[in-house]
């Protein structure tokens, strides 16, 4: 018999009764707004409810609740899920490596800017080389942001939230994750493109660079960027209530089913032109006039979730089905706010992610941690 994996939404109802359970005579612990547990607002859930391939999907700021009860200690870490697809895989354990995919035609000519990043006549804001900026910088300076994903491994029993260093722990992005990228503006990017037909260029993506084999698509993820004036998967209308997600082909609950995929099971992420939504994507969060905070913020989220959840929710979720991104997304100040982070390639905003060990292992919202 097939394992049963439950949907976020089956996640979040049994949590629900658990936490209600934990809590039971000992008061609910009530989040800070540095520490709270960030969620969605009751028609941020229902629109998630229906789309369980969301996985670590960015709400909109405003959709954004910030006093959350947390339970009491460990109950609020991360857990492993055991690895998911075939092969099983749960983290990213080589050097984590990011190809760029700006999809379709609305994208423009292709240009290169004096820093060697890839520019688009169609790119209104300057999104595409501020992605290649930031990716590169990723693991240079000897940064610390990466250091908080570091913790987690695979190989370890179900349910486990610690890891011991025999373990294949999450790999650092030394010298960049930034691995590839691609304008392919073939024919245009669908107006509005089902979770399928994004899986779908992604694979398209990894012909293109050269990854035919499952094991060279091991540490891999392609993020596919859509045009300006777009809505992949009803971003920015009222059925899609966040500013990117990410998932593996082999996730049959996509919106347009499984993705076929002849090199393997691939990580992706749908990253639309989180610009399109202003501050309800970040714009602004940490910078004045930040109009692009929100590309670094979001895509570091999405980046951040899948090499701790390569094939979700095989790798590290906690007990409602959030991700490492998904429980520290939009704290503006205290314990694990968004702030810059300076790279060799520039300074960036970024959220914090779940640290299990912060705390004393009572975990906790960390920008920084020691790499493993």
């Amino acid at each position: 018999m097939g394992i049963f994996r439950p949907t976020r939404s089956t996640r979040r109802a049994a949590t629900a009764a658990l936490a209600a359970a934990a809590l039971g005579g000992a008061g609910v612990v009530v989040a800070s707004p540095a520490q709270a547990l960030s969620g969605a607002t009751a028609s941020q859930a229902a629109a998630d409810q229906s789309h369980a391939y969301r996985h670590g999907a960015v709400p909109l700021l405003d959709a954004v609740q910030k006093s959350l009860a947390l339970l009491p200690g460990s109950l609020n870490n991360l857990r492993y899920g055991g690895g998911a697809g075939s092969p099983s895989l749960g983290v990213t354990t080589g050097a984590p490596k990011v190809y760029l995919v700006f999809w379709g035609s609305q994208w423009g000519t292709r240009g290169t800017n004096s820093s060697g990043n890839t520019t688009l006549s169609g790119d209104r804001v300057g999104m595409a080389p501020r992605l290649q900026a930031f990716l590169k910088g990723l693991g240079t300076r000897k940064e610390t942001w990466s250091g908080v994903m570091t913790q987690y491994c695979q190989g370890v029993s179900t349910g486990t939230q610690t890891c011991p260093s025999t373990a294949p722990h999450v790999g650092y992005p030394t010298g960049g994750a930034l691995a590839g990228v691609w304008a392919d503006t073939s024919s245009a990017a669908p107006s509005s493109a089902t979770g399928n037909q994004i899986g779908t260029e992604a694979v398209k993506a990894s012909r293109h660079f050269g990854h035919t084999t499952a094991a060279s698509n091991r540490n891999n993820q392609y993020v596919v960027v859509s045009p300006t004036r777009t809505t992949p998967d009803g971003f920015n209308t009222p059925t899609g209530q966040f500013c990117a997600w990410h998932d593996y082909t082999g996730d049959s609950s996509m919106s347009g089913g499984a993705v076929s995929s002849p090199y393997g099971q691939l990580a992706f992420t749908n990253l639309p032109y989180v610009t399109d939504a202003g501050s309800s994507c970040g714009q602004g969060f940490v910078n004045s006039p930040g109009t692009l905070d929100g590309v670094t913020i979001v895509e570091g989220h999405e980046y951040a979730e899948t090499i701790t959840d390569q094939n979700p929710a095989g790798g590290w979720t906690d007990l409602i089905g959030y991700e490492n991104g998904d429980k520290c997304a939009w704290i503006s100040s205290g314990q694990g706010a968004a702030q810059n982070i300076k790279l060799t390639t520039g300074t960036f905003p970024v959220q914090s992610t779940w640290a299990n060990d912060y705390n004393n292992g009572s975990g906790g919202c960390e920008i920084s941690h020691p790499v493993r």
